[in-house]
């Protein structure tokens, strides 16, 4: 377990603060240590997503169980293709079209993958952040299982210091870059089925989604 005298906040609004703070970030993450990052919706916790025992530690930091497995978020459009059983053509277009950015989505995995995310039923959430810090932490660790950086039931943290003080020595690193400009959750969308669905509104509307995947539908249209 981390303990206070390990925790660090690092600015990344300061150029060698930043440098510093993302290869503290990369060493914890391989370390197998928890981090707090920001990201173009609000701030995230994460882990290494190859490691489960980082997992637990993230659910458990947060206060959730397996039933609600983390995101994964990936620094390349091309990670992707690793971690899919099988991509359809629609996801692909949803991708190119809003990744980076705050779009979500839910793909079978492939089943080679050694990973244990929780109770996933064969699935799993992707993303790829729209932030120049998190990119360049993920296209150094890998994969990263990623939640956002509150306790269950409290309010999102739009700061890495709002995280810090749900979160504390749960955490080894954290990494400020102020608040979040634009706090709307990722839309998530199942690609698994026929038609694309939102599992959840957010950032990218149903039109927006549509203006690429005509078929997609809404949560109510299911």
């Amino acid at each position: 377990m981390t303990d206070w005298l390990t925790v660090r906040l690092y600015d990344c609004r300061n150029v060698v603060e930043r440098d510093r703070g993302i290869q503290a970030a990369i060493d914890a993450v391989s370390s197998g240590d928890l981090v707090v990052l920001p990201t173009d919706t609000v701030y995230g916790i994460g882990a290494d997503a190859f490691k489960p025992w980082a997992v637990t530690n993230l659910l458990s930091a947060k206060g959730r169980g397996r039933h609600m497995p983390p995101p994964v978020l990936v620094g390349s459009r091309h990670t992707l293709d690793g971690l899919v059983m099988r991509l359809p053509s629609v996801a692909r277009d949803l991708v190119e079209a809003f990744w980076p950015g705050a779009l979500t989505i839910v793909v079978e995995q492939a089943p080679s993958l050694q990973w244990d995310l929780g109770e996933t039923g064969g699935t799993v959430a992707v993303r790829m952040p729209l932030h120049p810090v998190a990119l360049e932490v993920l296209r150094k660790t890998g994969p990263m299982a990623v939640s956002s950086a509150n306790l269950t039931g409290q309010p999102a943290a739009l700061t890495a210091e709002q995280a810090r003080d749900q979160l504390s020595y749960k955490v080894s690193v954290y990494l400020e870059a102020g608040e979040c400009p634009s706090p709307v959750p990722s839309t998530i969308v199942d690609v698994t089925g026929e038609r694309p669905r939102v599992l959840r509104a957010g950032a990218i509307s149903l039109d927006q989604l549509r203006e690429v995947a005509p078929d997609t539908t809404a949560p109510e249209e299911a």
